[in-house]
């Protein structure tokens, strides 16, 4: 675990990143970013109001040097981002009700990341998914030729490293989705120093049952393919066929994928979510995520129940998405 994030620290030290925690009020943030700051790995940015923010990180016991606090309330150049927003909305949000909405800490930090004013934002520690992602939906958008984003998990035990895909965003992805979540979530392992081998999980290996959900996942092997031609991928797998080299040599013996594969995806979100969390809690893998991945810039939404530590290394993920 700390080699993969001793990775990242190497990857976005002295790049001069900022990265934007709208919740400046939460004790886990203030901590994570003061050890951020300290440590000199990147530039954050805490939102809310001055007082009050150094306020309460005088009373858990942390320093705010080189963290910068932006209060929207105050922001001079709030007239600026209203207008970039009512014109990204394309007419959906008067200036009024723009400058309203500007005052929701979410939104006004991921207007920050759409202006360039920061690199990346992390949020969730407070607010739900859906307050999280809803701005960056609406503003920041999916890269171009990508329809959905997706959210991946990596799975850490050990010297072990593997990620599964979609385990957060999407509940009935059809095969255009899966072959594009496909091979993005190749891309986001690549960022993790994980060469991707990447195979489409369903409940049949290589046509040992028919059903329209099988022919589902074969379309998509397709079609992330034709997407992407150099990438090591191959289905439909059951589990075991794609990670037990003496089972793939039964049931799928002419497969590039031998037992080998180390990127999952999971044909969909009920079944992703179930199994991220079964190699979790029966596993004993560290699950690190979710990882929004297919967005123009970097937003990453942090479990309600997250700690200090989980704001911290997400925090590197974001800044190492945004390179």
């Amino acid at each position: 675990m700390s080699d993969l994030f001793s990775v990242l620290k190497q990857k976005i030290s002295g790049k001069n990143l900022k990265i934007v925690f709208p919740e400046g009020l939460d004790e886990r943030i203030l901590t994570a970013v003061s050890r951020l700051a300290s440590e000199n790995i990147l530039n954050p940015i805490v939102i809310g109001n001055k007082e009050e923010i150094e306020k309460k990180a005088a009373e858990i016991g942390v320093t705010l040097t080189n963290v910068e606090i932006i209060d929207p309330k105050q922001y001079e150049q709030m007239d600026e981002l209203v207008d970039a927003f009512v014109e990204r909305r394309k007419g959906k949000v008067s200036q009024e009700d723009a400058r309203k909405m500007l005052l929701d800490v979410n939104y006004f930090g991921t207007m920050l990341v759409y202006m360039g004013k920061a690199h990346g934002l992390v949020s969730g520690a407070a607010h739900s998914t859906a307050d999280t992602v809803r701005p960056a939906l609406q503003i920041i958008k999916t890269k171009e030729g990508v329809r959905r984003t997706s959210g991946v998990f990596i799975m850490v035990r050990g010297d072990e490293k593997y990620v599964f895909a979609d385990c957060a965003i999407n509940i009935a992805p059809d095969s255009a989705d899966l072959a594009e979540i496909a091979v993005e979530t190749a891309n986001t392992a690549k960022m993790f120093d994980i060469e991707p081998r990447v195979a489409m999980l369903s409940f049949s290996t290589k046509g040992s049952a028919k059903s329209p959900e099988t022919e589902k996942v074969v379309e998509a092997v397709r079609l992330a393919k034709e997407k992407a031609p150099d990438l090591i991928i191959d289905g439909e797998f059951q589990f075991d066929a794609a990670f037990v080299p003496s089972v793939a040599k039964k049931k799928a013996p002419d497969s590039v994928i031998q037992g080998d594969a180390n990127v999952f995806i999971f044909p969909s979100l009920e079944a992703g979510n179930i199994g991220y969390k079964i190699a979790q809690r029966l596993g004993n893998f560290e699950a690190i995520g979710p990882i929004l991945q297919g967005l123009n810039r970097p937003v990453n939404d942090l479990s309600r129940g997250c700690n200090a530590e989980d704001v911290y290394k997400l925090a590197l993920i974001t800044a190492a998405q945004a390179l």
